[in-house]
């Protein structure tokens, strides 16, 4: 039995955030149904085209879902959601802000008609506040919550290339959701939960935050490398290729100077014998480094790291994590199915609870079904469907 078996959730979803809370609790054994527009679907859906005709964002964070059109300005369709709900343990929104609201379906309303019923609103910015009504993309939370400014090189501060700021707030919506329900399996009780991507990634810049707080400046942009900890990050090879390596405490350094770097000298010089030493003074260190590391091959220098124990990686392009050795060693690639047939996918990667990889859905897939276990028949269907409700 999955951890979630028997639980029903209904999302009223779109882009990243909450369809990627959505489907981790999908994972887990739920039910979700996912409330989409006639026709259009998520906006996710046209993100582009390069999963043989699907979006890449949503071939991720779709799979084993049902997907519904509802049509939430005719009032037939928000009966439809109504009923929904009845059935439902969790509700998930993260439509513009104040949307839910104007529908009849914010967390104080549905509270009140479904007490038990546990409600998770994701917005930009939050439900007050002087950004409350603010739009909020991932790349623009990102600045505002200073990420920007502390990434990249020197010169050009960038943007993480994943959806960060998404991602946070799904990650929080999820555990919060998991939280809630434990709590009603003790008292009964559902619950209203708020996560904005603002406070979710602003929890993730606890180290910078705390950085600049206490020491009146912010990390540096660095590239690849450590604003705080050396050495820690690239170093170019003999053969043109790059190996990063992280040093954590001082057994380490002397253990790399000796066994590495074959100068056992190096850990006791004035410039180099603290970390904050070490980080004062990254571009003479970096350069006896890469003087050693030049005369190696990337598969050298790794040798030599794995031996003296001292933390390292071979920096790899997107496709050669695909072929990554230890996902495979550890069976970590499935495949889901989809409308364009069978798509590789990586599994959860929490082992032990198990997971369903069902398939991804067409836009309104469902919607037929659903509405046939509401007491919908065809006759209904087809009004529903003539009037532009579904």
């Amino acid at each position: 039995m999955l951890p979630l078996e028997g639980i029903t959730v209904i999302s009223l979803e779109q882009a990243v955030a909450a369809p990627f809370a959505t489907r981790q609790l999908a994972d887990l054994g739920a039910r979700v149904i996912k409330v989409e527009r006639p026709e259009v679907g998520d906006f996710a859906r046209s993100y582009d085209e390069t999963v043989k005709g699907m979006s890449s964002h949503f071939v991720w964070l779709n799979r084993s879902k049902e997907s519904i059109t509802l049509n939430l300005k005719d009032e037939r369709a928000r009966d439809i959601l109504e009923k929904l709900l009845k059935r439902a343990d969790i509700f998930v929104q993260n439509l513009a802000p104040g949307a839910a609201q104007r529908l009849g379906f914010g967390a104080e309303a549905l509270r009140e008609r479904h007490p038990s019923l546990i409600v998770c609103s994701i917005s930009g910015y939050g439900s007050s506040g002087p950004y409350r009504d603010k739009k909020a993309y991932d790349l623009l939370v990102q600045c505002e919550a200073g990420l920007v400014s502390i990434t990249g090189t020197p010169d050009t501060p960038s943007k993480v290339g994943i959806s960060v700021a998404d991602i946070a707030a799904g990650m929080y919506a999820y555990s919060s959701i998991l939280a809630a329900l434990f709590r009603r399996e003790r008292t009964g009780e559902g619950a209203s939960l708020e996560v904005s991507m603002l406070e979710a990634l602003g929890e993730w810049m606890g180290y910078p935050l705390y950085y600049t707080l206490y020491g009146g400046e912010p990390p540096q942009r660095t590239g690849a490398r450590h604003a705080a900890i050396a050495p820690y990050g690239p170093f170019v090879c003999g053969d043109g290729k790059t190996v990063f390596l992280g040093i954590q405490n001082e057994r380490e350094w002397e253990r790399f100077c000796e066994a590495v770097l074959e100068r056992p000298e190096l850990a006791r010089d004035p410039r180099f014998e603290s970390n904050s030493r070490r980080v004062a003074n990254q571009k003479e260190l970096g350069a006896v480094i890469e003087g050693v590391f030049g005369r190696l091959s990337s598969e050298g220098a790794i040798s030599r790291l794995d031996r003296a124990r001292i933390a390292n990686a071979r920096l790899r392009d997107v496709g050669e994590f695909i072929e990554h050795p230890q996902l495979a060693a550890r069976g970590r690639w499935a495949e889901v199915g989809s409308p364009v047939g069978a798509l590789r996918a990586l599994s959860p990667p929490v082992d032990g609870l198990g997971a369903s990889l069902g398939p991804i859905p067409e836009v309104g897939e469902h919607t037929e079904a659903i509405l046939r276990e509401l007491g919908c028949g065809p006759e209904a269907l087809e009004e529903l469907r003539r009037g532009g409700a579904v």
